[in-house]
């Protein structure tokens, strides 16, 4: 590693410490609004049980989510979105595919 670029690694980590030590602000700050899972589900009018197989997850996933005990992150995050937002594509996918069968839909 090149000198320049080890200082500046050096002062990168110096000033993580100083945020976390609360001794400077973050230059920026990041906030992920929190999803509510239930009704997004609730707009879908499905079941626990049917919503989980729409999204391919477990039953016990989805009531971690919903109750707040876990959040989803990464692709799942990504997922509910696009089913938040876009429910004629979501059901035109699950529909096409002829994999899914609901008790609901």
């Amino acid at each position: 590693m090149k000198d320049e670029m080890f200082a500046e690694l050096v002062a990168s980590v110096r000033e993580g410490g100083a945020i976390l030590r609360g001794e400077v602000k973050p230059s920026r700050v990041f906030v992920v609004d929190k999803m509510d899972i239930k009704v997004i589900r609730e707009k879908y009018a499905l079941s626990q049980n049917d919503f989980a197989t729409l999204l391919g997850i477990s039953v016990s996933t989805l009531r971690n989510w919903e109750q707040g005990r876990r959040a989803p992150e990464g692709p799942a995050r990504v997922l509910l979105q696009v089913v938040a937002k876009h429910p004629d594509v979501v059901w035109d996918v699950v529909r096409s595919s002829g994999q899914l069968a609901l008790s609901g839909a």
